[in-house]
């Protein structure tokens, strides 16, 4: 799929689809721990309509007024934002369990687009009635605080990659943090197929594609990874860690 594909606003597919947070398998990375039944029935009221989108979909757009929040129950997705020279710059992926969408919360109108990379589906999440909820829940309330400050803390490490690390170094790190993120959706942290293209990995490392493929194959050449087009196999993740090593060698 080309970075720059663009295709409308998917409409809602299954129009009644209703999500349920209690009966879903991944509320354990969505939410709390500790929330009481009437507290869970309580947001599952508040959850509206399931979308469903086809790979190259566009779930929002730069511009579009904010109204939700999207966590993510199954897919993959990529953020962009178009910069001055007409380039597509990717500034995040988003896997299942995570949340979309907090671009627009500052201005009301969202600043990236939303793009899934695969059939994806997610649950819409009315911000400004979740904001009342949480101010009801303390619980809630701190669980959207420390999603809040994922984010943040994400995009600090971003601009770390882009600014300190050498090609190979920013590979090892995009290669570990989706190691650790699949670990935490209990599948295998050293066997995942990539979503993304070679050419939007370059794009969200400050990398050109050409960078970004010798890095894969140099991996490969000195038995770090296993790669069969986009599927990976981590074959030393110590020795990808050491690559991140500060001048002491320890590995933070």
């Amino acid at each position: 799929m080309h970075a720059n594909v663009k295709q409308n606003v998917v409409p809602l597919i299954t129009p009644g689809f209703k999500v349920a947070c209690s009966q879903c398998n991944l509320r354990e990375l969505c939410l709390p721990f500790g929330l009481s039944d009437s507290d869970m029935d309580r947001l599952d009221n508040l959850i509206g309509c399931g979308r469903k989108l086809k790979r190259g979909q566009h779930l929002y757009r730069a511009g579009a007024p904010f109204e939700f929040i999207y966590a993510v129950k199954s897919g993959f997705f990529k953020t962009d934002v178009l910069t001055e020279d007409g380039r597509d710059q990717v500034t995040g992926f988003q896997m299942a369990g995570e949340i979309l969408g907090m671009d627009g919360i500052s201005t009301e109108i969202h600043t990236c687009n939303a793009v899934a990379l695969e059939d994806s589906e997610v649950c819409l999440i009315p911000f400004t009635e979740l904001e009342m909820l949480s101010s009801e829940i303390r619980t809630l309330q701190h669980h959207l605080h420390k999603v809040m400050s994922r984010e943040i803390v994400r995009d600090h490490g971003v601009m770390m990659l882009l600014g300190t690390m050498r090609a190979e170094e920013r590979l090892a790190a995009f290669l570990l943090n989706l190691s650790q993120r699949f670990t935490a959706r209990g599948y295998s942290p050293t066997e995942f197929h990539l979503r993304m293209t070679r050419e939007e990995i370059g794009s969200y490392l400050g990398l050109k594609l050409e960078t970004v493929s010798r890095a894969f194959s140099r991996f490969q050449d000195d038995g770090l990874i296993s790669v069969q087009q986009k599927h990976i196999r981590i074959m030393d993740i110590l020795r990808i860690k050491a690559l991140l090593a500060p001048p002491d060698g320890r590995i933070g």
